[in-house]
C-alpha cells in the first residue's frame, strides 16, 4: 500500500536531477535482485557485503560495476568505499536487525539523500524509520498479502492499493462479461468502478472506447473502492 511518506519519497526521487548512482548494501537474495535489475537497466551499481564469497560471485556474474567486502556498521569503511557519494542506497540487510539499523543510520548521517531499507518485521520497520530511512520495504509481508489475496480472489492478477479503501486492480475478464461491450456493461453505474485499460494481443489499450468488446481470458484494469471491487471479483 502506498502511504504519504512513500509518495514524498518517490516525488523526491523524481525531483532529483541525478538519482542515477546506486549502492546496495547486503547481497542476499533481495539485494542481489535489486542490484541485478538496476544493472540490467544500464545503471552503475556499487555493491558491498561482509561475505567475501557473495562479493566475488556478484562480480563474477557481472551484476555490479564495483563490489567491496566491508563492515557496513563502520562509517569509515562506508566513506572509503564511496557509499556516501551515491544518490540512492538500498540497505538490504533484512535478517540482521542491529546491523541493518546501524547501517541505515550511518548512511543517512553520511549525507545520502535517498535511503531505502529492507525490514524483516513491523518492529524492525518502525526502527528503520526512526533512524531516518526514507522508504522501508517489507517484502515478506507484501508477498504474503499478495498470495492471500490471490488465493481468496484468483481472478485478480495484480493489485495496487491507493489507500486502505481504494485500489487499482488487473483482473481477468469475468465469464459474464464475455462478448459484451464496455458500454453494455455500465461498470460505473452498476459496480461503481472505472475501467482504465483492457488487454489485446499481449498489450494493454488505455482508455478503450465504449464500443470495445471484452473477451474471456483477457485482462482489464479497473479502479474503485475495495468494497465495489469485491463485488466484481466474487
Amino acid at each position: 500500500m502506498v502511504n504519504l511518506s512513500s509518495l514524498n519519497f518517490f516525488q523526491s526521487l523524481r525531483a532529483s536531477k541525478k538519482s542515477k548512482q546506486f549502492a546496495v548494501i547486503g547481497l542476499g537474495r533481495f539485494g542481489r535482485a535489486v542490484a541485478g535489475t538496476l544493472s540490467r537497466q544500464g545503471y552503475d551499481v556499487l555493491c558491498v557485503d561482509t561475505n567475501e564469497a557473495r562479493v566475488a560471485q556478484i562480480l563474477s556474474d557481472q551484476i555490479a560495476t564495483y563490489a567491496r567486502q566491508l563492515d557496513s556498521t563502520q562509517p569509515a569503511a562506508l566513506r572509503e568505499a564511496g557509499i556516501f557519494e551515491q544518490d540512492t542506497v538500498i540497505v538490504a540487510i533484512g535478517n540482521f536487525v542491529q546491523e541493518s539499523i546501524i547501517t541505515t543510520l550511518n548512511v543517512k548521517e553520511g549525507g545520502v539523500p535517498h535511503v531505502v531499507a529492507k525490514a524483516s518485521s513491523e518492529v524492525h520497520m518502525k526502527l528503520l524509520q526512526k533512524v531516518g530511512a526514507d522508504h522501508v520495504v517489507f517484502p515478506e509481508h507484501e508477498c504474503g498479502c499478495a498470495l492471500a489475496t490471490s488465493l481468496i480472489q484468483p481472478g485478480i492478477l495484480e493489485r495496487f492499493e491507493l489507500d486502505p479503501d481504494n485500489s487499482i486492480v488487473e483482473i481477468l475478464v469475468p465469464d459474464e462479461f464475455d462478448g459484451k461491450t464496455i458500454a453494455e456493461l455500465r461498470l460505473r453505474s452498476t459496480y461503481g468502478l472505472n475501467l482504465l485499460a483492457v488487454s489485446h494481443d499481449g498489450r494493454f489499450e488505455i482508455n478503450p472506447p465504449a464500443s470495445t468488446r471484452l473477451k474471456k481470458g483477457t485482462a482489464m484494469v479497473v479502479i474503485g473502492t475495495n468494497q465495489n471491487l469485491q463485488r466484481l471479483t466474487v
